[in-house]
């Protein structure tokens, strides 16, 4: 069976991957989005509330996994976090292989995952695109947006690989300074997977 060549993209908080990934959507490229998919297995009828919800009752709210509820549970017990991956992992890596199989016929699929990296998926990967920014430009664009204080942002920083390493394992790096500039960075590397891999 051939499948499409399978490009992981990724990058540090405000670093632009949702606007990069969205720029591969609109050129028609199908895109699996890991937060979106992490979203759907927390909604009302998502396969990951029920098994969480035996572990955790107190962070099952009407029926879906309340965030708040399930950050204070990881804060309060050390041990929860690698038993919550246990669940979420091997469902989002379901989700993840029905995607891809869905898309066999597609010469590319993107692979949005922000733990790239951090969760091994790198190794499923043909080639990593790693998105950046300086990091003055992406302290402006997370605070900017109002939902986070400085020193939330730099815990969030000091657990993800940082931006460097990142960019010195990646296979392609997108810096993102501007949307055209990224725009047309996306379109070049599209045509350049496809033109090897024709």
């Amino acid at each position: 069976m051939t499948r499409p060549f399978l490009l992981g993209l990724t990058g540090s908080i405000g670093m632009g991957k949702s606007t990069t990934a969205k720029m591969f959507a609109e050129a028609g490229i199908p895109v699996w989005d890991a937060d979106a998919t992490v979203h759907a297995l927390y909604a009302t009828g998502g396969a990951a509330v029920a098994p969480i919800g035996a572990l955790f009752p107190q962070a099952v709210v009407d029926g879906a996994i309340d965030r708040g509820a399930l950050k204070k549970v990881i804060a309060e017990d050390k041990t929860a976090l690698s038993r919550l991956e246990s669940i979420v992992h091997p469902l989002t890596a379901q989700s993840r292989e029905a995607f891809i199989t869905d898309h066999r016929d597609a010469d590319l699929v993107l692979l949005d995952i922000p733990l790239l990296f951090e969760t091994g998926a790198d190794n499923l990967c043909d080639a990593v695109l790693v998105v950046s920014a300086p990091p003055e430009v992406q302290r402006t664009r997370v605070l900017e947006r109002g939902t986070m204080e400085a020193a939330q942002l730099d815990l969030i920083l000091s657990r993800q690989t940082p931006d460097a390493e990142k960019r010195a394992r990646a296979d392609h790096v997108i810096e993102t300074l501007t949307l055209e500039q990224t725009r047309a960075a996306v379109q070049a590397l599209i045509a350049k997977i496809r033109g090897r891999h024709a």
